[in-house]
Order: C-alpha cells, then structure tokens, then sequence
C-alpha cells in the first residue's frame, strides 16, 4: 500500500472493503506459492498496479463526485462455464457500437476516465498492445487458447480484483487457502458495488452506456451480483463438462508456470473442477429456487459454433433489442479478423482428469440444461 501511494501521490484507498482479501492473498502468496524470482517480481507488481489503480479512481471520484450520478441499467452478464466459445461470444458481441464493454486498455490504466473525443486513439491503445505482446511472449499458447486485442472485451476479474476478491489471481498463482477463502467466506457485495463504481467512471464522458460484461466466476457470486444488478440479465453458454475441464487446466497450467518452478498439476485440475461444481450448483439453485430463469438466455457451444446469427438473434429478440444488419456485418469482420490458431492441448491425466468420472460428477448440470457429450 505504501509503495502504490509513492508511486501515485494519493493516500486515499477508499472503502476498507479490499484490505481482507489482501491480507488473505499475500499471505497465501508467501506460505503457498512457491514463486520463483520472476513470479515474486510479477506478482508484487501486479498488486501495487491494482491498489494504484484504485487510487487513483478514488481521486477522480473525489474531485468529481457528480460521477457517482452515473446510472448502470440493465447491465447483460455472461456467466457459466469458461472455454465455452464464451470470450468469442463477448467479443462478437462488442462489435455492436451501440454497446459498452471494458475494453483491455481500459482495464490496464482506467484513470484517466475516457473521452469519446479520444477514446480510438487514446495511448493507452498503445501500452496495451505492447502488453498483449508481451503476454504472447511469456505465455506462448495464450494467443489461440484466449484471443484478445487492445480495443477488444476483457473480463470483469480485472476491476475485481481492485477489492481483491477475483479468480485472477487463483489463475496466475497456487493460493490454495485465498481460493477456500474467497469460494466459501469473502463476502462479493462490496466487489460488485467498487465494479459498478468503476463502470460508472468509465461511461461518464464515454457512452454509451448499454453494458455487456463477461466472467465465468460470476457464478460462484451470483447471489451478490444479483444484489448490487437487480436488474441485470445473463448469458450463459453451455458445452460437453470433458471438454471445459481440461482445457481450463491447462489455461491455468499456461499462466501459472512462468511465475513457479513448482507448478502442482493435479491441484490445477482438481481446483478447477471444485469451483466450477460448486459456481454451477450456486447458479442452478438462484436460477431454479429464485425464480430467475426468465432473466437467463442459455448457449450452447456447437450450434454457436456452427453458425451464430440465429442464436444472436434470439438473444437480441430476448434484450428486446434489434440485430441490424449493420452490426451483423461488424460482427462478421471480427469473426473474419480473429486468428484461429490451433495449440497442441496437454492431455487430461496430466491433471488427474478422469473424463468419464468427471462427466459423471457434473451429471446435475448436464441433464439440467441438456448439455450434449462430445465424442
């Protein structure tokens, strides 16, 4: 905290909502992670980078607290399973200029908030294409397993992470005790209100203001997420559990292993499968008990693949909101421009997946929403 205050000149953090989760990932980080001098170097950085950022967002508010008048309106969230065509779902649909998302350079540097008049050559654009480079470097299947770009959708775990309760860092690092910490006992609520205030900043002098957000963790906190976005809706992309599983491994297998000589294999399948079941199991029973189907529309992956106009129809027909043919051709360009490099997989028993058993174990999911086996 000390170093983001010289590095910034501010003092004020805000809230104290972000001071437990802190304490949690450093210290998991300390005990757990068995970092090498690369990932101790990234991993410090990294958390003096996001206190920073919340900084200085508290500086703007302070200095502009009109921005706190900003409204949100019925946000769309996409939720689920990760490696579900989702990221290509979320930036298919950022190809609509009548939408708002969070675009990777705002992620990387939020303040200053932007401006319409220079948000398409903003030199932040910049900074973060040489980021995105760097990561291609560092984590070479990166680029085919998670396609991005400096103006494209990125995940909401980044302003989430501002109140130090985000998946991000179970991704980049072995924190096992922050992992059953933040699955089972942090309390989200406060996360989802400094992620609105963050969105709020973002849209004050840069419309629009019709939201599409996307995070496969919002599973697991849906309940909080529901509480701070009453009236929010959700998409939810679905496909074979044998499929998602090992794929999220080795993503995390991806991220991790530049940052530790150490890297427990088994732990990255066995943790993902726990969160996932456990996301899955929280969602169905808001989604069921709650009552709050209606505000769900469910994808599944090998239709979308196929061909994704009449499910994005259907979806618009569900925002009630109109597909033009305008926005139907930006989103073929981006489908056009987005590489599709393949990346050679690392195999299930490399992280103690047992296919079979695994889609016994998600059965409750599959049967729920008709998921198909793929074979």
């Amino acid at each position: 905290m000390e170093r983001a205050r010289s590095a910034t000149g501010l003092d004020d953090f805000g809230e104290d909502s972000f001071r437990e989760g802190l304490e949690m990932l450093v210290a998991s980080i300390d005990r757990e992670a068995r970092l090498n001098e690369a990932g101790k170097a990234s991993s410090d950085g990294q958390i003096v980078a996001f206190l920073s950022n919340r900084l200085k967002v508290e500086d703007w508010y302070r200095r502009h607290p009109e921005i706190d008048d900003q409204e949100i309106r019925g946000p769309l969230f996409g939720l689920g399973l990760p490696r579900t065509g989702s990221t290509a779902l979320s930036q298919i649909l950022g190809a609509d200029p009548n939408t708002r998302f969070i675009r990777n350079w705002e992620a990387l540097q939020p303040c200053p908030p932007p401006e319409s008049a220079t948000e398409h050559d903003d030199p932040r654009i910049a900074l973060a294409e040489q980021m995105l480079a760097r990561r291609n470097q560092m984590f070479p299947r990166m680029k085919a397993m998670v396609p991005s770009t400096a103006t494209g959708p990125v995940e909401c775990s980044t302003f989430q992470a501002y109140d130090f309760k985000s998946q991000l860092f179970q991704a980049m690092a072995h924190v096992p005790t922050y992992v059953e910490w933040l699955n089972h006992k942090a309390d989200l609520v406060p996360t989802y209100r400094y992620l609105k205030r963050v969105m709020k900043l973002l849209q004050w002098r840069c419309p629009p203001t019709r939201w599409r957000l996307k995070n496969p963790g919002h599973s697991l906190f849906i309940t909080a997420l529901d509480e701070v976005f009453p009236d929010a809706r959700f998409w939810m992309t679905h496909r074979d559990i044998a499929s998602v599983l090992p794929s999220v491994a080795d993503l995390y297998y991806e991220l991790s292993k530049p940052s530790s000589d150490h890297v427990d294999m088994a732990y990255l399948g066995s943790e993902n499968a726990e969160w996932t079941e456990l996301g899955l199991r929280r969602l169905i029973a808001f989604r069921d008990k709650g009552g709050q189907d209606h505000r769900f529309f469910d994808i599944h992956f090998a239709p979308f693949q196929k061909d994704p106009y009449p499910i994005l129809d259907q979806l618009y027909a569900f925002l009630g909101e109109e597909l033009s043919d305008e926005t139907k051709a930006r989103m073929e360009e981006w489908r056009r421009a987005m590489p599709r490099d393949s990346y050679e997989r690392l195999p299930p028993s490399e992280f103690g997946i047992d296919l079979e058993a695994l889609r016994e174990r998600f059965r409750f999911y599959t049967d729920r929403f008709g998921v198909v086996e793929a074979r």
